[in-house]
């Protein structure tokens, strides 16, 4: 089953919260929660599962924006975005200390917004696990964020569905179908098209329940029904179980 982008906000104009509220909404994703302070941020934060933080800088509380930051992300990384009115160089040193994936001053863009929340996405589901680089030490290849890329953190996947990410359980593919250089991801609800070819997708997916059982097919061994020597059963649909990849397919199965 698809799940939205989950963001938090971190506000302390209550007209400011729920207007960016409103407008993320609007534009596809899944605000988890407002807070107004530190505090309560951090508190959210644990309580939700959230995959963005767009934080204010000055905010109610015995510490600011960027401590409140700095704080969440001892325990756990996620791309953060500011939204501020300050943009001195000792405030823009501080927050630089904590890896932000964007610094945008108010008012902001809307449309700016967006892009920089694809982005953060985009880049921290490439390497979740190290502080984003930033500024001119960014590699000359660095992929475009228009082109199709595998955007993996943990057993989930974000695909991009017009102008921002969905996330995806692997779990929940049933298959992966090739034509040309697509490959389309197949739930029991929905389809998702890549631009790349079915042997790039598997390559670069870190999911071992999806097996190759033909040219144009990979199943999700998870969500195998019932299967023979010429086809699997997943869900209600057939596909056809080459003998190039029978093999393969088996061995996915232990024997006792």
């Amino acid at each position: 089953m698809e799940k939205q982008i989950n963001i938090l906000i971190v506000e302390d104009e209550a007209i400011l919260a729920m207007a960016l509220s409103d407008r993320l909404e609007a534009a596809g994703y899944c605000v988890v929660g407002m807070a107004n302070n530190g505090t309560k941020a951090i508190d959210l934060f644990r309580k939700n599962e959230v995959d963005l933080l767009l934080c204010d800088i000055a905010i109610k509380g015995e510490f600011d924006g960027i401590e409140t930051v700095r704080r969440i992300t001892e325990s756990k990384r996620v791309p953060v975005i500011y939204l501020t009115a300050f943009s001195d160089d000792e405030t823009i040193a501080r927050a630089k200390s904590t890896y932000p994936a964007a610094f945008m001053t108010k008012p902001y863009n809307p449309t700016d917004l967006r892009i920089a929340i694809d982005m953060a996405i985009h880049n921290f589901a490439r390497n979740p696990s190290e502080p984003p680089k930033t500024g001119p030490d960014l590699p000359d290849d660095e992929p475009d964020i228009t082109r199709d890329t595998i955007l993996q953190i943990d057993e989930q996947v974000f695909v991009k569905q017009s102008y921002h990410y969905i996330k995806v359980n692997l779990g929940d593919i049933m298959f992966l179908a090739a034509e040309d250089i697509y490959t389309t991801f197949i739930t029991s609800g929905k389809k998702y098209a890549l631009r790349l070819p079915l042997s790039t997708v598997l390559e670069k997916l870190d999911y071992k329940r999806f097996v190759r059982i033909h040219r144009s097919y990979a199943v999700n061994v998870g969500q195998v029904h019932t299967f023979s020597e010429q086809e699997v059963t997943v869900g209600t649909h057939i596909i056809p179980l080459s003998k190039t990849y029978r093999n393969d397919f088996l061995r996915c199965f232990q024997l006792k």
